[in-house]
C-alpha cells in the first residue's frame, strides 16, 4: 500500500462488482501468474473481524475463496490470476499489486 502511495500516489485496488473482479484478473494474467495484491485487509476491530478497503471505499462486495478470510491475525488480500478468488495473506511478503488512481 505504501509503495502505490508513494511511488504511484495511488490505493490498492478496491474491487465493487463481479466484473471489476474478472477484468481485474484478467489483466493481471497478462503480467504474471502470482497472485496479486488487492486493498482488502481483514483485521479484528471491536471484538469481531471485519474486512475492509484501504481507500475507505464501502464494502459491498467480495469474493473470498472457501474458507478465507483468515481470522487468526490481520491479513492483506490477494486476488488470484488463476481462478480470480481472493485469499488471506501474511501482509509483508512481496508480490505484484494492483494500483488504482
Amino acid at each position: 500500500q505504501a509503495y502505490c502511495q508513494d511511488v504511484y500516489r495511488g490505493q490498492l485496488a478496491s474491487l465493487h462488482s463481479a466484473a471489476r473482479n474478472q477484468e481485474l484478473q484478467k489483466l493481471a494474467r497478462t503480467y504474471t501468474f502470482l497472485d496479486v495484491w488487492i486493498g482488502a485487509v481483514t483485521s479484528r476491530k471491536t471484538g469481531k473481524w471485519e474486512s475492509c478497503w484501504e481507500d475507505s471505499s464501502p464494502w459491498n462486495y467480495a469474493n473470498w475463496a472457501p474458507t478465507h478470510p483468515r481470522h487468526i491475525v490481520t491479513t492483506c488480500t490477494t486476488l488470484s490470476t488463476r481462478d480470480g478468488l481472493w485469499r488471506s495473506r501474511l501482509c509483508f511478503k512481496l508480490r505484484p499489486f494492483i494500483c488504482q488512481y
